[in-house]
């Protein structure tokens, strides 16, 4: 099952939302993350992404979060020690702004 929590700090400039998902991520659900995603981005420049509760990801999930970084301010915050090791294995870990905690990523 997959699920979002979503704080929006409202329109404009500021402090960046913040997206917390839950569960598996692959070609079937990432596309309604990605739609909450750009939502915010449109507004606010950038996103926090909390992958704390991320539990699977594939290949279209790390897809979506290079295309993000690409064209906006993405944050990850926590990743799970299952996404944190996918993201080390394809070096994606080397590229994405990554923080230990969501206090990090929301502070930097």
């Amino acid at each position: 099952m997959t699920s979002y929590d979503h704080q929006d700090p409202g329109p404009g400039p500021g402090p960046l939302p913040v997206i917390a998902p839950r569960g598996e991520f692959d070609y079937e659900t990432v596309p309604l993350l990605q739609a909450r995603i750009d939502a915010a981005v449109v507004i606010h420049g950038g996103v926090i992404l909390d992958a704390a509760n991320v539990t699977f990801t594939d290949s279209v999930f790390l897809t979506m979060l290079l295309a993000t970084h690409q064209r906006s301010h993405l944050r990850i915050a926590n990743p799970s020690p299952r996404l944190a090791h996918i993201l080390s294995i394809y070096g994606v870990d080397q590229v994405l702004h990554i923080y230990p905690t969501l206090h990090a990523a929301r502070t930097a």
